[in-house]
């Protein structure tokens, strides 16, 4: 009798878990068609959405861009740590509550001009898409308080690899709804 010996299978040898990965690729369909129905839709009156987007303040989403950037790199370190795990989810988590706290700063210069989420197509695609994503910031820092306490090496990964998305996301989402004309 002799045994087989079984090839690897590619999807052995992503980090997490597989579920973690459909999740992943399922969001970013959702945000996907999100941009897309928002550049859609902005071709229609470009001049409009560019005036709308003069209310947006450019520095704020580019702090935030940098500050996303750089917790994803807590969250790498996390990971491929041995002894500091706490330290660098704790750093990803505070720059998660500083993304947080800038786009709570940036909503509320939008309320004090009137702008809300009916105000026009563009601030309703801004208000829905950057609030969906800044839902997925608030359940990272949920899965990292978990991994607090539960951070197995497979879970880190998987908690990082959602961390990952969330800055990829935000990365498409500043230079489109921010920057673009």
């Amino acid at each position: 009798m002799s045994k087989e010996i079984s090839e690897p299978h590619v999807l052995d040898q992503l980090p997490g878990d597989l579920m973690i990965w459909v999740l992943i690729v399922s969001e970013l369909l959702v945000f996907g068609a999100g941009l897309l129905a928002f550049l859609g839709v902005r071709a229609m009156d470009p001049v409009t959405f560019a005036a709308d987007q003069d209310h947006l303040n450019r520095v704020a989403g580019a702090v935030n861009t940098i500050v996303l950037v750089a917790s994803g790199y807590c969250a790498a370190r996390a990971v491929n740590s041995t002894r500091h795990i706490r330290a660098w989810l704790g750093g990803a988590m505070a720059l998660g509550v500083v993304f947080l706290v800038v786009k709570w700063v940036e909503y509320a210069e939008k309320a004090r001009l009137g702008i809300g989420l009916e105000s026009s197509d563009f601030f309703t695609f801004y208000y829905l898409l950057t609030g969906f994503h800044a839902m997925h910031v608030v359940a990272g820092l949920v899965i990292f308080a978990l991994l607090m306490r539960w951070n197995s090496h497979r879970n880190l990964e998987a908690g990082a690899a959602f961390w990952h998305m969330v800055d990829l996301v935000w990365v498409l989402l500043f230079p489109i709804i921010y920057l673009v004309r």
